[in-house]
């Protein structure tokens, strides 16, 4: 089975790879209402634990 030498080289990028527009970052990511969800809860937990062992202990 023999390939074509410049079918193995070509890396250039095709045209269905998305276009990067934008970088998301760490801003993005916490914009995103299940993940603040879901930090507010760790959170709330965290803080009724510590004022568990603070107030009732």
């Amino acid at each position: 089975m023999r390939h074509d030498l410049r079918e193995m080289l070509d890396t250039s990028q095709s045209e269905a790879a998305p276009p990067k527009d934008e970088p998301r970052g760490c801003l993005f990511a916490l914009s995103q209402p299940p993940l603040m969800i879901f930090l507010a809860v760790i959170g709330c937990l965290l803080l009724m634990a510590a004022l568990h062992d603070l107030l009732l202990l």
